[in-house]
């Protein structure tokens, strides 16, 4: 199903995380139209390390979201640890230290509701690897308003938990192995 146009990315992910976001976020090449945004299970002492690593292989560039900041198209957006990352109606990006979701903070629900609500039909979530059910209401939102819904092959995912929990909720409208993630976002970036 391909439908939009889409207005931006939505992705979750925990443990194997680094190594997915790597199979994928490189693969997005400069002109990349739609501003990423990424929530990983980290702790609140790991500083901005996710971002930096993923800085040194992407084509586009790469940055922790800031409070009250602008999306930016043709971006990488990355929560900070130890903060719900949240998008507000205005597109700006608002951090919270509400109480921890999934025993998680950032976590991936958090954005994925906010972010359906701020985009209504305009957004692609992906859900990828992780050992708890975060991310499954938040698809859930994001399909209910008439987004885009994709979930990891869970026989790819170092923990199939999350996307698994998606499919079974009946809530993903593809699942993909990394491979082939980022050519699906192209294709429907590109078919704005």
């Amino acid at each position: 199903m391909t439908g939009g146009p889409w207005d931006a990315v939505v992705m979750g992910c925990s443990a194997g995380g680094l190594e997915v976001l790597r199979a994928i976020l490189p693969r997005l090449p400069t002109g990349f139209p739609l501003p990423v945004v990424v929530v990983a299970h980290t702790s609140a002492d790991t500083g901005n390390l996710l971002a930096e690593l993923l800085d040194h292989c992407c084509a586009l560039p790469v940055a922790v979201a800031e409070d009250k900041a602008p999306m930016n198209g043709g971006a990488i957006h990355v929560a900070p640890p130890g903060y719900h990352l949240l998008i507000e109606r205005d597109l700006t990006f608002a951090l919270s230290l509400d109480a921890k979701v999934c025993n998680v903070r950032p976590a991936i629900d958090v954005l994925f509701v906010s972010a359906a609500e701020a985009f209504s039909g305009r957004l692609i979530g992906v859900l990828l690897t992780g050992a708890n059910e975060d991310g499954r209401a938040g698809l859930a939102s994001i399909k209910a308003l008439g987004g885009l819904t994709i979930a990891q092959d869970p026989d790819t995912a170092v923990a199939e938990t999350m996307p698994r929990s998606a499919i079974d909720a009946g809530v993903v409208d593809h699942v993909l192995a990394p491979s082939a993630i980022a050519g699906f976002l192209l294709a429907n970036a590109n078919s704005r």
